[in-house]
């Protein structure tokens, strides 16, 4: 009989252990931060001393926000797919913007890099990386697609699945631009964004 007892006892005992695992389990879950859904107004300067507001854009059918480097390799291998990214949709009334967010790479050096690379659309500096906290940006090339007025995000991560323009099987940005300027539901609206870290204060 008191065998009998032990063995339910011990049952009940990891019935307890079990039930409170999963407890914690789902408030880890719970407490876990949600993905950002939109971002504020915000005004920067550009790298020829021009104020730029994303509500400058609210005309547009959307904004394509690039946080991009001069130094990071990754970024870098992207510079000519930013440049036909911009000749592609310029004409489509799609706003596109570069921010650079690193602490070591001044407005000299980020207006250089632009003109030696032919970029055409605003590179912002983002002193103290203020923006790229408030996006939540991690990484050169990081790409947000912002719908105008709303600043709600309808795609956010990487430009296209290779740093190697050759290798390249999934153009997730361009496919999420598309579907914007169809009238379309983004159908994927994250992918994992891969390149250097942000160097921060």
């Amino acid at each position: 009989m008191l065998k009998r007892s032990g063995i339910v006892l011990s049952i009940i005992a990891v019935a307890v252990i079990a039930v409170l695992a999963l407890t914690n389990k789902s408030e880890t879950i719970s407490a876990s931060a949600p993905a950002k859904i939109k971002i504020e107004n915000f005004t920067l300067t550009d790298i020829y001393d021009k104020k730029h507001s994303l509500s400058d854009y609210n005309d547009s059918k959307v904004i394509l926000v690039l946080f991009i480097a001069t130094q990071c390799p990754v970024s870098n291998a992207y510079n000519s797919r930013m440049v036909e990214l911009y000749n592609n949709y310029k004409d489509k009334n799609v706003a596109i913007i570069g921010i650079n967010s690193n602490k070591q790479e001044g407005v000299e050096e980020c207006r250089e890099h632009a003109e030696k690379n032919g970029f055409k659309f605003p590179v912002l500096k983002d002193e103290n990386n203020v923006i790229a906290d408030m996006f939540e940006a991690s990484v050169t090339p990081e790409a947000y697609l912002l719908e105008p007025g709303t600043y709600k995000i309808l795609y956010h991560g990487r430009i296209d699945d290779s740093r190697d323009k050759n290798n390249v099987e999934s153009k997730d940005l361009e496919n999420a631009l598309n579907e914007v300027l169809a009238g379309k539901k983004v159908s994927v609206t994250q992918t994992k964004a891969f390149g250097c870290t942000i160097k921060r204060v």
